[in-house]
């Protein structure tokens, strides 16, 4: 456990982070698997939204989260 005041806050704050990226990462998990499973509109739709908002947040990088938003693209047409 860290000593310093700062590095307290540090491993408080990072563990809050950990959980909402972890939390980012399962709703673009689950949103590929049902486009992957049944390709439409709707499932697309929620996965871009899911990927969009991991990318903004810092979770994923944008290249990244348009690279799979291109193959899931595909994949419903």
């Amino acid at each position: 456990m860290p000593i310093i005041k700062s590095a307290q806050k540090q491993v408080r704050s990072s563990a809050r982070r950990r959980i909402n990226n972890l939390r980012r990462r399962k709703a673009i998990k689950t949103a590929y698997g049902k486009v992957v499973a049944a390709p439409s509109k709707e499932s697309l739709s929620t996965a871009f939204k899911a990927l969009d908002k991991a990318a903004s947040r810092g979770t994923i990088h944008r290249k990244k989260a348009a690279r799979i938003k291109s193959r899931l693209s595909k994949k419903v047409k």
